[in-house]
């Protein structure tokens, strides 16, 4: 049987067109001691093959050219071998130069990542894309392995001419150059290998080592330094650059030497070791032993007739308790399939936590110490300016980049400030310890304008809105780190720092929308994630702690809330005659001009009064779903959960809202449970004695109110809070209304002018047009009755004076 040959996934006439240009390229042979050379055409041949990627991948949509050259070997068989031939002693050479800017214009193109949504994916696309991303993971590998090549180094040597002109100076191609070696590098920080270690080739270890090594970094600290005077339209692709190179890295480890490394990897398999430890110990209570292993299967009866359930092994014969728990773990719920969400782009994603070497986290944390002593303020600065005009050069993606960034850095100010003040302290040096004074935050103040919290709370409402979540993550990571940074700065020892915290607290809190969207930030979490659960309850955790402190601290703090007057706004336009009460174009309309008409009025602060904005089911549901995490949760992050549950509990004296039975199932498996918290943790015992103190709350609030045997079996809603806390409902009393402003009337009127003016008064008065339809009904039924009487009166006297009249004829003599 003769096999069929498979299709090929290329045109073949495109694949003959393409191979041949890379065979005219050059090659390596034996009469050249194997070195490589260039054909007679090169240039032209990269032209060419740079014209193909464009008219044909491109403008078609297609892949078939990148696909072709990366079946041909054109980056490691041929543009890597030129590049690396292109010695730093021929840097004057012309041709040689122009062989390497053409070089460069192919790899880009090439290594840029494929990121396509469903919708706009075709056949082409499924056939190409996985081939083609494998190539661009070997692209990387050859170069950041060729460490004699340095492929890196002599990319940003393209870029030196063009980076030493003046900014005024340089033209249109000199500002190309710049932004296409960015975008190469750029591209190769995007690029991941998924499941590879921490000491792969395409690692982000060896991203950082060979971006050290052959003066990427360099380059970048020079660039960020000098935006806004000698560099204007990079600063998006510098912003992708770190974006990709920090993302999902802890900061705390960064600023760990390797002997706290070692002693955190120590600690960290330690805790592995003992979660470990304490499984075995939970399932070797009821493991089978040598002389039990032999097969058990019971049937359980259930509550309906006939029916029975089964349950196989020998621990199922322990008791019954045991029996009903293990059926219970083996039911499947078949979870319900809705519609299907779009799927975040994994290149996006900053939540996947990322792992470096000794080496790498070195050189990172050099290079984030120079960034923030001297490219902080000027980068940030100048992309916050390109967000708030709309430059064309910004994408939807920068301003997600842009906030995370933002916390990213600020949390590594604060880490290295705290590393910097524990070196001193256990300084043998007291002259130094004592001698020393607090840095300011003026490293990181282009961060921490009214401009950037304006923009920031824009971002975050509008990403609310448009329920973008990964937005609304960045957007509360960035925010937090903003508090945390503005708390330490009103900690400081400098007098000028503690004012600026001041006024920014001041200008913060005096929002009351801001309060409002962090609590419709935390009610609304459903399944966007841990990654945005931590960040959520890391927020309300630090906003509602610090509005607590500030407001003991400033008793008159005053708020401003805004409230739209859409009612008064349709009923005084119905009143003057400009709209019909019934035309719902006109009121939508109305509801249109409304929207950007607000009320704003000041009002003093309450704290109680807001913190009661918390104690809903669905914020107490977000922390418990935090909280179901235990056993991977830091002593932080065990901590944050604790305190809103103290807060619900005994601070708002609420701690009905806690008692629900899967609440204390979770509260006890915690505590008592095989899988319990690590005893040794510190925040054990606190959290032992929580449940405690809860499940003693609960048993006198039974005995106080019997019917919460059954409310503890739902979610409770605010009436049936009031209830089992007071013992009755609460009662809703309408306010009075204020009187009516008194009306002076010139005298002199008539009758019908008094009357007039009294129906004017009234009719003015939105509560009584009701009343007064009432009134006129009745009166006029009125009306209609008595004339009715009076015509029915008529009507009588008429048919009794006829009758009298015929009466009296009757008596009358007859006449002859």
């Amino acid at each position: 049987m003769e096999l069929e040959e498979r299709p090929s996934p290329v045109d073949p006439e495109v694949r003959a067109y393409v191979y041949s240009l890379v065979s005219a390229l050059g090659g390596t042979g034996t009469d050249e001691d194997g070195r490589y050379v260039l054909g007679d055409d090169a240039l032209a041949c990269l032209k060419d093959l740079k014209r193909w990627l464009k008219l044909y991948d491109e403008k078609a949509n297609r892949l078939d050219v990148a696909r072709c050259l990366a079946e041909a070997n054109l980056v490691e068989g041929d543009l890597l071998e030129i590049l690396g031939a292109w010695l730093e002693e021929a840097t004057d050479d012309k041709f040689k130069s122009k062989i390497a800017l053409a070089c460069l214009e192919l790899l880009v193109p090439l290594t840029w990542p494929i990121e396509k949504n469903e919708d706009q994916m075709t056949v082409n696309h499924h056939r190409h894309i996985p081939y083609i991303q494998l190539a661009q993971t070997s692209y990387k590998r050859a170069m950041l392995e060729s460490q004699s090549k340095t492929i890196l180094r002599t990319a940003v040597r393209i870029g030196l001419p063009s980076i030493a002109i003046p900014m005024s100076e340089r033209s249109t191609r000199d500002e190309g150059i710049i932004k296409l070696i960015l975008y190469l590098f750029r591209n190769i920080a995007m690029i991941t290998a998924y499941g590879e270690g921490k000491e792969g080739p395409t690692s982000r270890s060896a991203t950082v080592e060979a971006f050290h090594h052959q003066d990427v970094l360099a380059l970048v600290l020079t660039i960020c330094s000098n935006m806004g005077e000698d560099f204007n339209t990079q600063d998006t692709v510098i912003l992708e650059l770190l974006f990709h190179l920090l993302k999902g890295i802890s900061v705390e480890k960064l600023f760990m030497d390797q002997s706290q490394l070692a002693r955190s990897g120590a600690n960290e398999l330690g805790a592995l070791l003992a979660k470990e430890k304490n499984m075995h110990r939970g399932y070797m209570k009821h493991a089978p032993s040598r002389h039990n292993r032999f097969g058990t299967m019971i049937w359980v009866k259930r509550d309906q007739p006939g029916k029975v359930s089964t349950v196989s092994g020998q621990d199922s014969l322990k008791d019954s308790q045991h029996t009903l728990h293990k059926m219970d773990q083996s039911k499947k719920w078949n979870k319900p399939r809705h519609g299907k969400k779009d799927v975040e782009k994994a290149n996006d994603r900053f939540d996947i936590p990322v792992s470096l070497t000794n080496n790498a986290n070195t050189q990172l944390r050099q290079f984030v110490e120079e960034f923030l002593d001297s490219g902080f303020n000027p980068l940030f600065n100048h992309v916050r300016r390109a967000i708030e005009r709309e430059a064309d050069r910004v994408l939807e993606v920068h301003k997600q980049q842009f906030f995370y960034l933002i916390s990213w850095f600020l949390e590594a100010e604060r880490v290295r400030r705290r590393k910097k003040q524990e070196a001193l302290k256990k300084s043998k040096d007291k002259k130094i310890a004592e001698t020393f004074e607090a840095d300011s935050f003026a490293l990181i103040a282009s961060v921490l304008t009214q401009e950037t919290f304006v923009l920031l709370n824009r971002f975050m409402q509008n990403s609310l809105d448009m329920k973008d979540w990964q937005e609304v993550h960045a957007g509360t990571r960035c925010f937090s780190q903003i508090l945390l940074i503005v708390q330490e700065m009103a900690e400081s020892t400098l007098e000028e720092d503690q004012e600026i915290a001041e006024n920014i607290q001041n200008r913060i809190f005096y929002e009351e929308t801001t309060h409002d969207r962090i609590i419709a930030i935390l009610r609304g979490y459903k399944d966007q994630g841990f990654g945005y659960l931590d960040s959520c309850t890391e927020l309300s955790h630090v906003f509602l702690r610090m509005l607590e402190r500030y407001s003991r601290e400033n008793v008159d703090l005053q708020v401003r809330s805004k409230r739209r007057a859409r009612k008064k706004k349709k009923a005084e336009a119905v009143r003057r005659g400009d709209a019909d009460p019934n035309d719902d174009d006109a009121a939508s309309e109305m509801e249109g001009v409304a929207e950007a008409e607000q009320i704003s009025r000041e009002r003093k602060f309450d704290f109680n009064r807001f913190a009661a904005k918390f104690m809903t089911q669905s914020c107490v549901d977000t922390f418990v779903k935090f909280t179901r995490f235990y056993a991977d949760l830091s002593t932080e992050q065990l901590k944050r959960a604790h305190r809103f549950f103290y807060r619900v509990a005994f601070k708002q004296e609420l701690s009905v809202m806690l008692f629900r039975v899967d609440y204390f199932a979770l509260f006890n498996r915690m505590i008592k449970g095989p899988e319990h918290l690590d005893r040794t943790s510190p925040m054990f015992a606190e959290w032992e004695e929580l449940v405690r103190q809860l499940i003693k709350r609960m048993v006198k609030k039974m005995q106080e109110r019997p019917e919460l045997a059954v409310e503890m079996l739902f979610s409770k809603i605010p009436s049936t809070v009031f209830y089992l806390e007071h013992g009755y409902e609460k009662q809703t009393t309408s306010a009075k209304p204020r009187p009516p402003t008194e009306l002076m009337v010139r005298g002199g009127l008539s009758r019908d002018e008094q009357i007039g003016v009294a129906v004017a008064v009234l009719t003015q008065d939105d509560d009584l047009r009701d009343a007064l339809a009432w009134i006129g009904k009745v009166l006029l039924n009125a009306a209609n009755e008595r004339q009715s009487w009076e015509a029915e009166a008529a009507a009588r006297r008429a048919e009794h004076e006829s009758n009298a009249e015929s009466a009296e004829g009757d008596l009358r003599a007859p006449s002859i």
